[in-house]
């Protein structure tokens, strides 16, 4: 075994190892610009009493859910090559080891050695060729998800398999061939340690991660993070800031400069995670938790700041969209205990009630053209995506599936629609709380099979608001770890 240089210093990995018998030096390399590893390795094998490979690796504790999108670089010698991620008791050859093993000829294959020195045993995955890896521990039960990029998972799991609780867990590649050097790029990777139960986002820490994700391509990259909550990314029309919310404050994040700055509110300094643009970027319309019952009221304020002005005589008032005229906010409030959305001219006044269903009506926006409203409604049993006229006439379901899906966001063009969606299990259908597994999906305005654009850990204040940037070509979210 030979230790080589660590990664990089704001990289989540430690080091990189060969482990067993490799006869020509393994690499990892990462590319800070393009978030990207290269790693390249020779290698007999990842089988039976023993293991040759390259490894690049982090120590970590308990539970942990670890995601990245993968590919070979060649057409490659045996099509037993392998790649993917690994969680190891220690760095001997013949350690106990989970593995994803995603080989060249497509076979997808959760691997697993229970003891030192042992057979190796595997579970198949029925998709073949998948490129979106995840492999998740949850105490002896690991779990292989796999994807198409754009498609759900499919999952496996083994269990028991007792690796211990500090693991070494990293990504690996197995050329299969011992004279043979084998290269993959591992994108879009994140290591998440998932909340405990009884987690509390409010008091105990919660590390929040803004990334911005390219549609063409897929991939993401982290812009900011910090051990500490902050939601919910508006794109400035500008395209030249995000604005979010933390501990009750806004700020606006400089994308040159990757630096946030306070936008002073004022009195009002509850503000919560639906804050919403104006269509000619000049105001900012806030929710805020205001005294004295401190239910969230609705507010605008210019751009740069100052002091709000409340909207919304009533609370609790949770805003959502604006009318691209600039008139009308449309929000979701509780009036005679039951949530319904509601629309209130911007300089105030009376509002008016659009939706009158049981349960949770919730995240109205404007389609840029103005000519419906999207929404969020559990009305048909799951939470669905929905659009109703302006006066909340002809309401039209637009999704229909397993899944609970929040938060409807029209692209700039309005040709396209994101939203947030919970995996089967998750969450009761009217909750969406943070620290869950979440897909942001993607499908037509007007319907149709939603496709998976990113893979991550979080929900609540992950894209409550409008994120699109202004050229419709990216989105910003939050996504989120348990510091470790």
């Amino acid at each position: 075994m030979s230790v080589l240089n660590t990664i990089h210093e704001l990289d989540p990995f430690e080091s990189q190892t060969d482990v067993g018998s490799v006869h020509h030096p393994g690499s990892g390399v990462f590319d800070p610009e393009q978030q990207a590893y290269t790693i390249a390795s020779a290698g007999a094998n990842i089988w039976g009493d023993h293991d040759d490979f390259h490894f690049v690796w982090r120590k970590m504790r308990g539970n942990f859910i670890v995601t990245m999108r993968a590919e070979w670089i060649g057409a490659g010698v045996n099509p037993h090559r392998k790649l993917g991620w690994m969680a190891r008791s220690s760095l001997h050859t013949g350690s106990p080891e989970v593995s994803t093993g995603i080989h060249g000829d497509g076979l997808v294959s959760l691997q697993f050695r229970r003891k030192q020195g042992g057979p190796t045993e595997e579970v198949k995955a029925p998709l073949k060729g998948g490129d979106v890896i995840q492999l998740e521990r949850q105490g002896d039960t690991y779990l292989l998800s796999v994807a198409h990029y754009g498609e759900p998972f499919t999952t496996v799991q083994a269990t028991p398999v007792e690796l211990g609780d500090d693991l070494y867990v990293g990504l690996f590649v197995c050329s299969h061939e011992d004279e043979v050097m084998e290269k993959a790029i591992f994108r879009d990777v994140r290591m998440v340690a998932p909340a405990r139960p009884g987690f509390d986002r409010a008091k105990d820490p919660f590390g929040s991660r803004l990334e911005i994700l390219d549609l063409e391509s897929g991939h993401r990259q982290i812009i900011h993070t910090a051990d500490h909550v902050f939601e919910a990314p508006n794109w400035t029309r500008d395209g030249q800031a995000l604005i979010f919310n933390r501990e009750g404050h806004l700020y606006r994040f400089d994308l040159e400069t990757k630096t946030p700055a306070l936008i002073a509110t004022g009195s009002v300094v509850g503000n919560n995670n639906d804050h919403v643009l104006s269509f000619d970027g000049s105001m900012l319309a806030i929710s805020s938790h205001s005294a004295p019952d401190y239910h969230s009221r609705v507010y605008v304020v210019p751009v740069q700041g100052g002091q709000p002005k409340q909207v919304t005589p009533a609370g609790p008032s949770y805003l959502h969209g604006w009318s691209p005229d600039g008139q009308y906010l449309v929000y979701t409030g509780r009036r005679n205990g039951q949530f319904d959305i509601y629309r209130i001219p911007m300089q105030g006044g009376s509002e008016v009630q659009l939706t009158n269903t049981p349960g949770l009506d919730d995240g109205p926006e404007y389609t840029p053209d103005g000519r419906y409203i999207y929404f969020n409604s559990v009305r048909s049993g799951r939470m669905q995506i929905w659009r109703m006229a302006l006066d909340g006439s002809h309401p039209e379901q637009l999704t229909e599936d397993a899944y609970n899906n929040w938060f409807p966001h029209i692209s700039p063009d309005g040709s396209r629609v994101i939203f947030v969606t919970y995996l089967v299990g998750e969450v009761e259908p009217s909750d969406h709380p943070a620290a869950k597994r979440v897909y942001l999906r993607m499908m037509p305005l007007e319907g149709g099979m939603p496709k998976v654009v990113a893979y991550l850990y979080g929900g609540q204040g992950t894209m409550n608001v409008p994120s699109w940037s202004p050229d419709g070509k990216k989105v910003a979210f939050v996504s989120n770890t348990v510091p470790f």
